[in-house]
């Protein structure tokens, strides 16, 4: 196993291969399935135990619900109306934690006007909720860090957000929550993990279970790449597959005590110029909250909550979503948006807690673990904010399993990669310009995606100073953040980088296809692909964004689900009927037991 050094580690092709080559070589204490935030936040927690820690991914870091979320870390205003105060004070802390320690370069402010539309009552309803939720905020000796809320009259509002209709409003509340980058925090918990001396490896698919009895030691890979088969051998296993949790129960043996629902959410990305704001707005709606946020040159509008039962892979957004979504915003703004402002459009699978009849906005967004059998702890529901607290709650559980003694989580005290030293080097922004010979906006960019790791990707310009110049067709990102994707951040694929160490894909009028080509030749390099290679990835990310824009004329779910899964994944995974092959052959005896991870 890797020297447990804390120091941050290189995601590149060549750490890949010496990964997967200790995972199939070395017994490891935890093995946690799945790299999303939870997944991710598992292995660093583990990791920071002292424990010999893996985590694999059968597609990229990040690529299913944690990058698809709307970027918000919350306490959840809607939750004090059910009355769940445990759950907003908990999210609350671990908003601070984000804040101030742990990611305060990926982790920052933002601001939301709640707009009243009755006189009296209403102000005095919603103050008292959002007097409790700065109350919340503050509770337990965190220090908040964010202004308290105000109350704006309606002139006031409509200064600082002239979109807004004047007979939308009688008046309004600001207050104050923090957005996130999503796919970069988890690459970013990842790079930590592995700093600590995980194991990590994406596009791994687990096709079974090892076992001993009914005790669980391991599992069955492969690596999809090559398509070589791993045994990896592990005292627990920690299975963090969100939406997937239901897929390996079944691969454990049956129907567990978890049940969880899979509910879509889909936002648009629209131009910075088409509302008139300096703040966020949320607004109430028949069915939930709108959220819509300010994201650099965009604002991002969501989102929706509906029940999903098609592909887990590739949630779809139909013209009814948008639709539905473009009719709620333009209830407040006296300019309309219309299907021509949308420049990118993304849907996401929230895995909540479920009951078997529970509409999913009504479902809880508390977490469960458990232990359904031997050697293998299960951890499903929450929300990115407690990602954290999640956790560290199935180490705990994993903690029960193992001989000796585990130490107590300390993730609460461990900045992520590019944390340490982040406001320092925020001051320093403008030496950093001059000494680099970029823009200081371009320094603050970085700063805000990289924090003090930004050195490393200046050390690629200064090599190569033609990789300080920005992507023609997506501006907002330099040539070095692609070469930097590839061997600092685990980046595999073309659709790795647009999609989720920059995103292109959704701040691009034409969705980073004009920008594909540019990426791929950058890929190619680090990557060792020949130019068939290069070719194949720029076609396959075309056919995908054109069969998602496709799939958004649609008019129903299942038919923007077919149109979407008409283009296969740049890198397949293995079928159910082959998983489930693999985990009856990983069992010595018994019953076969079908499922995939």
């Amino acid at each position: 196993m890797n020297v447990i050094t804390g120091g941050t580690a290189k995601l590149g092709p060549a750490e890949r291969a010496g990964a997967l080559a200790a995972l199939a070589r070395d017994e490891l204490q935890v093995l946690v399935v799945g790299g999303g935030v939870v997944g991710a936040g598992v292995a660093l927690d583990a990791a920071t135990r002292g424990l010999a820690t893996g985590l694999v991914e059968a597609r990229d870091f990040g690529s299913g619900t944690s990058s698809r979320s709307s970027k918000l870390i919350h306490g959840g205003l809607r939750y004090l109306e059910q009355l769940d105060f445990g759950l907003v004070r908990e999210a609350l802390t671990e908003r601070a934690l984000l804040l101030q320690r742990i990611a305060p370069h990926l982790v920052k402010p933002v601001s939301f006007l709640f707009p009243l539309t009755h006189y009296g009552w209403e102000r005095a309803y919603v103050g008292a909720g959002v007097s409790i939720y700065d109350l919340l905020g503050i509770s337990r000796g965190q220090v908040r860090g964010l202004p308290l809320h105000r109350q704006l009259s309606r002139s006031r509002a409509l200064h600082l957000a002239p979109a807004l209709r004047k007979s939308a409003l009688t008046g309004a509340l600001l207050y104050w929550d923090a957005q996130v980058d999503d796919a970069r925090y988890v690459v970013g918990l990842v790079r930590t993990a592995a700093g600590y001396g995980a194991q990590v490896a994406s596009r791994t698919q687990v096709t079974g279970f090892l076992r001993e009895g009914e005790r669980v030691t391991g599992v069955r890979a492969v690596d999809l790449e090559t398509g070589t088969e791993l045994l990896i051998r592990a005292q627990q296993v920690v299975n963090a597959t969100g939406v997937w949790t239901d897929e390996i129960q079944a691969m454990a043996g049956g129907r567990g005590s978890i049940n969880v629902r899979a509910s879509k959410g889909v936002h648009l990305v629209v131009p910075r110029d088409r509302i008139q704001s300096q703040t966020g707005i949320i607004l109430r709606t028949p069915l939930s909250v709108l959220f819509v946020i300010p994201w650099g040159r965009h604002w991002i509008i969501g989102t929706t909550d509906t029940d999903w039962t098609l592909s887990k892979a590739h949630p779809s957004a139909s013209r009814a979503d948008i639709d539905y979504m473009l009719n709620q915003v333009n209830r407040v703004l006296a300019v309309q948006l219309t299907h021509d402002d949308v420049e990118g459009v993304y849907a996401g699978l929230r895995p909540l807690l479920a009951g078997e009849s529970d509409t999913t906005s009504k479902l809880s967004r508390e977490h469960t673990v458990a232990h359904p059998v031997p050697g293998l702890v299960m951890i499903a529901g929450g929300k990115y904010t407690t990602y954290r607290v999640m956790a560290r709650d199935a180490v705990d559980a994993v903690a029960h399993g193992l001989d000796g003694k585990v130490p107590p989580s300390c993730t609460d005290q461990v900045p992520l990669a590019g944390a340490d030293g982040f406001q320092a080097a925020w001051n320093a922004r403008s030496a950093l310009a001059k000494s680099s010979g970029l823009h200081v906006a371009r320094i603050e960019h970085l700063l805000r995606r990289y924090g003090t790791l930004v050195s490393e990707l200046l050390e690629l310009v200064a090599a190569d100073p033609g990789l300080g110049k920005p992507l023609a067709a997506a501006d907002d990102y330099l040539r070095a953040e692609v070469v930097y994707a590839v061997t600092h951040e685990g980046a595999r694929h073309l659709t790795d980088v647009l999609t989720r160490r920059t995103h292109a894909s959704i701040e691009t009028w034409d969705r980073g296809v004009q920008a594909a080509q540019e990426v791929a030749e950058l890929m190619a390099g680090p990557m060792g692909w020949p130019p068939q290679q290069a070719a194949r990835e720029v076609d396959n990310y075309r056919a995908e964004v054109a069969a998602e824009r496709k799939s958004q004329e649609a008019d129903t779910d299942a038919d923007a689900d077919a149109i979407r899964l008409g283009v296969p994944e740049i890198v397949p995974l293995l079928p159910a009927e082959v998983t489930g092959r693999a985990s009856q052959a990983a069992r010595p005896a018994g019953p076969a037991r079908a499922g995939f991870a």
